[in-house]
């Protein structure tokens, strides 16, 4: 239907475009989807793999503001997104997601309150330590492969922790981050056959141009009230997570 197919698009529209600039697009797509009929399990699943499009589009847009964190090299940071995401994705076969579900919240509300505090917090000081840059970055990355949302919010927060201070570099690093991270969930929704692909790609295509778009946009916003928007972003998604 004609309402549907607009209904995806506006949703993956909006998503890529938020993604870009701070996080939570999940808050577009999973309801979306389940507006439409999908059991919330593969909602979850395909629209977390509709996302990845716009990840790119923005990283690629962003691509000339990006800098590694400490003196981490590309392979570097690679295989720590590698490492946490299959980490994350394991303990969430071993451990209660329930435990964790109540946890989000107050890790996204921290990340918030961090990522708002880090320019003074981090004034005068120098770039992180290479091994505290690992390590911080190993660890977002295995929350980002246990339970995805927010995590946006949470990679800005500790690239700003590491001593970054430009936002559309930030952003930029964030979204590739957040592509590799998506890659390898989408990896274990298609074995596990979670994946719905007409509603999917259809998405997926809105996010990709969202995704583009929002990356532009976001040269054109000062630096305060863009990271305005992130904090309160942040804030919206640890709300949401404690209403649950």
């Amino acid at each position: 239907m004609i309402t549907d197919a607009l209904l995806l698009m506006v949703a993956g529209l909006l998503a890529g475009a938020l993604n870009a600039v701070a996080g939570g697009g999940s808050f577009f797509t999973l309801p979306a989807l389940v507006a439409l009929g999908l059991p919330p399990l593969m909602a979850n699943a395909s629209g977390t793999a509709a996302l990845l499009p716009g990840y790119m589009a923005s990283a690629w847009r962003f691509r000339g503001d990006i800098r590694m964190p400490g003196d981490l090299s590309l392979w570097g940071l690679l295989l720590l997104v590698l490492v946490g995401a299959v980490s994350g994705a394991l303990l969430l076969l071993l451990s209660s997601e329930q435990l964790f579900s109540t946890l989000v919240p107050w890790l996204m509300l921290l990340a918030s309150v961090i990522f708002a505090l880090s320019p003074r917090l981090l004034k005068n000081r120098a770039t992180a330590p290479t091994w505290l840059a690992a390590l911080t970055l190993l660890l977002v990355c295995a929350y980002g492969g246990y339970f995805n949302g927010g995590v946006g919010i949470v990679l800005l927060a500790a690239f700003g922790l590491l001593g970054q201070h430009d936002l559309h570099g930030m952003n930029g690093l964030k979204n590739a981050v957040s592509a590799l991270l998506t890659l390898v969930a989408v990896w274990v929704y298609a074995a596990a056959g979670l994946l719905v692909w007409k509603p999917l790609l259809l998405m997926a295509l809105a996010a990709l141009m969202g995704g583009y778009v929002g990356a532009a946009l976001a040269y054109r916003l000062p630096a305060g009230p863009l990271r305005a928007f992130i904090v309160a972003s942040g804030l919206v998604m640890a709300a949401v997570f404690f209403l649950r």
